[in-house]
């Protein structure tokens, strides 16, 4: 007798259910922080009108912009935004004078003004390291302001790129092109004061453009960069 042998197969189902495929939903990207996305235009606005307050001793006005200018960035409460505005006005008072002006006071004001700014943003900057920064670059400007063989746009560049390294957590050279344009406005600001300070001056609106170039700058730079974690922060 013949035999056969038989394969076994299995029998294909009458139907199969197909599952959509999951979606991955990549993650939300962290929100950035006030003073990490910012308007240039509306900053170098603020900011050139508070450089013309300021220089024609216009406390009430200068304290205004200032006000405005704090809660545009930091995003603060009103109650910071005041007393952060206060301490600003109180360190430009302070060092206005030449040439006895009080700098220990001014950078102590400056300390206390970044320490509120530090605890409100987290981020992992040394509040007196900062306020050392900022009266460096103040005290360059002057010298530059003050001394007819000295013009050195450079340093003060320089300065003002050690202090956003600083407090930004960003590598200094990507801020220094934010830093050269904000120096560059100093420059036409200075010229304009040694001009009398004259609201119809041309130099206004450079001051203004060039601010608002160097806001945009800065905004570019430290987009780019990540923020550093506050834990880092040493005393």
């Amino acid at each position: 007798m013949e035999s056969h042998a038989s394969i076994a197969s299995p029998r294909p189902r009458a139907w199969a259910r197909s599952r959509p495929a999951a979606r991955h939903t990549p993650p939300e990207p962290p929100e950035l922080k006030p003073h990490r996305s910012f308007d240039p235009v509306a900053l170098g606005t603020l900011e050139t009108d508070a450089w013309v307050h300021y220089y024609r001793r216009e406390w009430l006005a200068f304290a205004r912009a200032a006000i405005t200018l704090s809660r545009r960035v930091f995003a603060l409460s009103w109650p910071s935004t005041l007393r952060c505005s206060w301490l600003v006005l109180r360190a430009t008072q302070m060092w206005a004078p030449y040439p006895d002006n009080d700098r220990t006071g001014a950078q102590r004001a400056m300390e206390r003004f970044y320490r509120v700014i530090q605890r409100q943003s987290g981020d992992a900057f040394e509040p007196t390291r900062a306020a050392a920064l900022e009266v460096e670059w103040w005290h360059i400007h002057r010298v530059n302001q003050h001394d007819a063989t000295r013009d050195d746009e450079q340093s003060l560049a320089d300065a003002l790129a050690r202090l956003y390294a600083h407090v930004y957590g960003a590598p200094e050279a990507e801020l220094l092109p934010a830093a050269e344009q904000r120096a560059r406005a100093m420059r036409d600001s200075d010229r304009w004061v040694a001009e009398g300070c004259r609201l119809d001056s041309p130099l206004i609106a450079r001051e203004r453009e060039e601010l608002i170039g160097s806001y945009s700058a800065l905004l570019a730079a430290i987009r780019e960069s990540p923020e550093p974690a506050a834990e880092a922060m040493t005393a």
